[in-house]
């Protein structure tokens, strides 16, 4: 009787660990790049610039801004510019708020030592409309020469399935 008892829970693990497995393969990177921010601070003349190519224009795509920072940023947020060129030389340019801290001053994101890591939702279901290489570039926004506190920039694209 415990032998059954025992296949029945080992069976019913392993058909969960299964499960976990497969749902875990329902996105596939298309890119997670980061670049790293001088120690002196980001000039706002600076941009981090990203390449991918594109070759499904059907499927949809979850876009994330990745932001590491430093427990002594002195923001709650992030403002910055995303200017994404098409590959038929068409250009658009956002304003996007990053929230990182909480209401109450408690950062969001993981913490690791002294720096906090957030991944930022832009797009759950973004559809590119032609197929080829996208260029981005990500300039901070926060109205100061040079920016202290942030570590890396980056953009992390997911497809979906």
């Amino acid at each position: 009787m415990q032998k059954n008892l025992l296949n029945v829970i080992f069976g019913s693990l392993s058909v969960l660990i299964l499960a976990l497995i497969l749902s875990s393969c329902n996105q596939q990177v298309v890119i997670d790049e980061n670049l790293s921010i001088p120690q002196d601070g980001w000039d706002f003349n600076q941009k981090a610039a990203f390449e991918v190519d594109i070759t499904d224009t059907v499927g949809l795509y979850a876009f994330y801004i990745n932001i590491r920072q430093q427990e002594t940023y002195r923001y709650s947020n992030l403002y910055i510019f995303l200017h994404t060129t098409f590959p038929n030389g068409t250009l658009t340019h956002d304003t996007i708020e990053c929230v990182l801290a909480r209401d109450d001053g408690r950062w969001l994101g993981k913490s690791s030592g002294s720096l906090i890591s957030n991944q930022i939702l832009l797009n759950p279901s973004l559809r590119f409309p032609i197929m080829g290489k996208y260029h981005f570039e990500i300039e901070q926004a926060m109205r100061e020469r040079w920016l202290q506190g942030i570590e890396d920039i980056g953009i992390r694209i997911e497809k979906q399935n």
